[in-house]
């Protein structure tokens, strides 16, 4: 493994994995110098040598379970936000097939990373300016869009790829947030139905001084009735701290002002205002795709920010900040349709030209403008109609004609048309058709 050559790492690694293939009872037994072997090629400069590390990682990690690789995941994890984070083009990319697999086997584990990750995700894709002339500007705006000539992806290819795994990412976040959530209130109704939630905050410099007393338990006898459950929260950031991630209100706020506005910059760069055409006319197939995925974001960004405790108030936030831009970037051409892309076949003898449609199955064109009215939606509410009424008709005429069309629907589609139809319904509870 730590031989100057390449092909012998390589043949290393390809015989490690033929070697654990034949006698997995190994794998346990050995773990600490499997991973601590295969994350650090992570960044080895050689791609064949990457390629092997990834193929060995997709062998092992449905074999070991997450409690196994719990206490080396900070290896695991530190190795992954070095390639996610280093100069050369190549492991940057590699980095993501690392991600993706460590997303599908340990998703709890590798979003309790998600401070350290999402900034990574950020530095993907763009850059940070140091203009001194930005000091006092606030963050939202030190951050632009970066593009590398030398890469062989085009900026927009490379951009689509992270927002893909960033969307997997805050999915994996909510969908864990979810679960905790629900576990607790299940649990805590089936110990007591009456009981109420209180938390406990500790000072641990306070406690450990005797200048702070923490009553565990509230009741004692010989029949305790508890109405609370003290929990320890997961140490993802050892010594350190706790890593909230976008637990905490404060920490959200924080990403969504930095990466909003990239997000915006990348619908512009997928749909420019000057090559702004008529709706309907439809657009091609890879700007669409961002598209979709900048939304995909945005909907799971709301999604966490419904599960704070001030949900309110930050709903207020995000209108008073993004409603303006959300209004002129994306609903300027809705509803948005692909653009089909008509090839020509080679002339063959005594036969006419055939013409072919080409549509591509990755995009829901559908789903893409019903996740766009449910972010829009989420940002009015019945004392804001009469500012709205212009936007808001426009959704309500589209989701009107989607009920009447008549076509079947998958689950995604169904899921957002009833949440849009719904949200409608509460802020026009007495419109009528």
């Amino acid at each position: 493994m730590h031989h100057y050559n390449a092909g012998v790492k390589q043949s290393a690694l390809l015989g490690l994995k033929d070697l654990l293939s034949q006698y997995p009872f190994i794998i346990d037994a050995h773990l600490s110098n499997i991973l601590s072997e295969v994350t650090a090629v992570f960044t080895d400069k050689d791609a064949n040598v990457r390629l092997a590390a990834v193929q060995l990682l997709q062998f092992l990690a449905p074999k070991i379970r997450a409690e196994q690789i719990s206490p080396f995941f900070p290896l695991v994890s530190a190795h992954l936000s070095s390639a996610m984070t280093h100069i050369t083009e190549g492991i940057q990319e590699d980095s993501l097939k690392v991600l993706d697999i460590l997303l599908e086997q340990y998703p709890a584990l590798i979003t309790g990373r998600s401070s350290i990750l999402l900034k990574n995700f950020v530095e993907l894709i763009s850059h940070q300016q140091l203009s001194k002339g930005l000091i006092n500007r606030d963050r939202s705006q030190s951050w632009i869009l970066s593009v590398n000539p030398n890469r062989r992806l085009t900026s927009q290819q490379w951009r689509l790829k992270v927002l893909v795994r960033l969307s997997k990412f805050l999915q994996a976040l909510a969908d864990g947030s979810s679960r905790l959530r629900e576990s607790e209130g299940l649990q805590e109704q089936k110990e007591n139905p009456h009981a109420t939630s209180n938390s406990i905050f500790i000072n641990w410099k306070e406690h450990a001084n005797d200048q702070q007393h923490i009553q565990v338990y509230e009741n004692g006898g010989s029949q305790p009735n508890v109405s609370s459950q003290f929990r320890l929260r997961y140490l993802v950031g050892g010594l350190s701290g706790v890593d909230e991630g976008l637990s905490s209100t404060e920490n959200l706020k924080g990403f969504i002002e930095i990466i909003i506005p990239l997000l915006i910059e990348c619908w512009v760069e997928a749909v420019p205002p000057q090559l702004a055409t008529p709706v309907g006319n439809g657009i091609e197939r890879e700007p669409l795709q961002v598209m979709q995925q900048v939304l995909n974001i945005i909907s799971l960004l709301w999604k966490l920010s419904k599960q704070q405790d001030e949900t309110h108030k930050l709903e207020s936030w995000l209108r008073k900040n993004y409603l303006i831009d959300f209004k002129h970037h994306f609903m300027s051409r809705f509803p948005y349709v692909l653009k089909e892309i008509t090839k020509h076949k080679r002339k063959e003898p005594n036969k006419s030209i055939k013409h072919c449609t080409v549509l591509s199955n990755n995009i829901d064109h559908l789903l893409l403008n019903l996740t766009l009215s449910d972010i829009m939606v989420s940002l009015a509410n019945a004392s804001t109609l009469q500012k709205d009424c212009s936007w808001i008709e426009m959704i309500r005429k589209f989701v009107t004609e989607t009920l009447e069309d008549g076509s079947r629907l998958n689950s995604k589609q169904l899921n957002r048309l009833l949440g849009v139809s719904w949200r409608l319904m509460q802020i026009q509870p007495n419109r009528g058709r």
